[in-house]
């Protein structure tokens, strides 16, 4: 596999890989100090990397070739506002989101700040007013229920913001609808009374298909029994779209405007979180943001051998193309946590899943990993033999929650062991002597992996570590001189689908397409 950056700094590492193949991380956890050398901790959050295929020489020449690709002068102009999304020509600015309100970042003249704020003061207004019952219906009844239907960015980051905070939803019970498939929305109107359900419709452009679908499906849901007037009351728009959101029927003062600085996949800090601030109330939606503030203050100034996410970017490029360990898995052992790995699915593929390279060059190397995983204890009665036994390691982030909010001690200390054993039997593995001579029972080990220890599953611990693999995704995409701000990989299928859709309503099949397609096409619309 060839790699892009043909330097000093990759033919070290390449010579070094060599020199790595030998190397037992059995052997090295026997040694001292391994745990204090190489895990970091930040507001108590701990990262533990020893359990890697790493050297101080691999670190040192991951970081040689970190610096040689200029991430801190790429990584300063994302935070100063200047347009490094050069295929689109705009700003990334998500972190922008989470920065105080005493800040001054400016892009095309214009300090974003205040616009910031004046969206977050409107989210905090109308989150009270939903939560105290003071917002009514049309019949005058609170709020008790909250369909935020939305896809892809507009979907996965509140969904498993909400989840992950269970323990602080306080307000109306939320609902996410994303599918276009009709029978996700279907499913949630059945539970629902049009009385007392507020819809959030979430779309930067107000015209994303599947989300417009079913915004439509839900108007004329609550239509059914409703006046026409009452979608005033009812439905609120995250949007830039202001004439479609008008269109729609819904108010001005009921749009909650983001820019076109903000991606989808890092969007949640934006008017996008508006349902986690209605789920679980705005001071803890503030905590969220603050979190992640206070990571992007710590990758903005540790130096690279202490810098957390750039440690976590450097080790996948390790693995990635020096390796060639192209997969990684997420394994929360906190439920709460659930759906990490879906989420940073799309954050990770969307971002760095590019076949061409900021200078408009064919890539020829190995890019973004595939993301997956499940809670703890559950995969390890699924998907881990595999990880555990094939001949291609996977490297693994364990996540586990220190202080539960349950009190049931006994299953927390069965979950503790259970996530470092499996951390402990991938790195050390089990011989043929251990195995008492049973082959199909011998574990290679040096299989790695690392520890992430939140104190406990609070807002301000959950910003943090999104905020920490959100600029993992940023360091990798620079290695590989990608723009992780675009995403054309979306646009084919959606360009594809409209004469599609188009010969299945006039139940007409286009001649000129390819013979498989005409065949499933006939054998669905027939």
């Amino acid at each position: 596999m060839t790699y892009f950056p043909d330097t000093a700094d990759f033919q070290k590492l390449s010579d070094h890989k060599r020199k790595m193949e030998d190397f037992s991380l059995r052997t090295a956890l026997e040694g001292p100090g391994r745990f204090e050398k190489y895990s970091h901790s930040l507001e108590n959050m701990v990262f533990d990397f020893s359990k890697h295929l790493i050297t101080d020489e691999t670190q040192d020449l991951l970081l040689s070739l970190a610096h040689s690709m200029d991430i801190e002068d790429i990584r300063d102009k994302m935070f100063a506002g200047e347009k490094i999304n050069i295929t689109e020509n705009r700003a990334v600015l998500h972190t922008a989101l989470r920065a105080p309100r005493s800040s001054s970042i400016m892009v095309d003249g214009e300090n974003v700040i205040p616009f910031i704020y004046d969206v977050l003061d409107q989210m905090r207004s109308f989150s009270e007013s939903v939560r105290s019952g003071h917002h009514k219906g049309y019949t005058g009844q609170s709020i008790t229920d909250i369909v935020h239907i939305g896809i892809g960015g507009s979907d996965l980051g509140p969904r498993f913001v909400v989840d992950s905070l269970v323990d602080f939803c306080s307000g109306p019970a939320l609902h996410f609808v994303s599918n276009v498939d009709g029978h996700d929305i279907s499913s949630t109107l059945k539970k629902l009374s049009p009385e007392t359900t507020l819809f959030i419709i979430a779309s930067k452009t107000f015209a994303t298909e599947e989300t417009m679908l079913n915004a439509e499906v839900a108007k004329r849901w609550l239509l059914q029994s409703a006046p026409l007037g009452s979608i005033s009351k009812h439905f609120v728009a995250l949007s830039t779209n202001e004439e479609a959101v008008l269109r729609f029927g819904i108010l001005k003062e009921n749009m909650f405007p983001f820019r076109d600085w903000v991606g989808g996949r890092y969007s949640l800090w934006s008017a996008i979180g508006l349902s986690i601030a209605l789920a679980v109330g705005f001071e803890h939606f503030r905590a969220l943001l603050d979190g992640a503030h206070a990571m992007d203050q710590h990758f903005k100034t540790a130096p690279f051998d202490q810098n957390i996410p750039v440690l976590m970017a450097m080790i996948g490029i390790w693995y990635i193309n020096f390796w060639g360990y192209t997969a990684h898995l997420l394994l929360p052992y906190d439920a709460r946590l659930g759906k990490i790995a879906k989420f940073a699915q799309q954050m990770d593929m969307e971002s760095n899943g590019k076949a061409v390279d900021r200078d408009g060059n064919i890539v020829d190397y190995a890019t973004g990993p595939v993301i997956f995983g499940e809670p703890g204890t559950d995969s390890q009665h699924s998907f881990m033999q595999l990880v555990h036994q094939s001949p291609t390691p996977i490297p693994a982030d364990f996540l586990i929650v220190k202080k539960p909010s349950h009190d049931l001690k006994e299953n927390h200390n069965s979950l503790i062991a259970n996530f470092l054993a499996q951390t402990r039997a991938l790195a050390i593995g089990q011989t043929l002597d251990e195995a008492g001579s049973d082959i199909s029972r011998v574990f290679t080990g040096n299989r790695p992996t690392t520890s992430i220890i939140l104190p406990e599953l609070t807002p301000f611990y959950l910003g943090m570590l999104i905020a920490a693999y959100e600029h993992k995704v940023f360091v990798q995409g620079v290695i590989w001189n990608l723009n992780s701000f675009d995403q054309p990989g979306v646009e084919l299928g959606k360009k594809l689908a409209k004469p599609l859709k188009e010969n299945i309503i006039s139940q007409k099949i286009d001649p000129s397409l390819d013979g498989s397609t005409k065949g499933l096409l006939k054998t669905l619309i027939g």
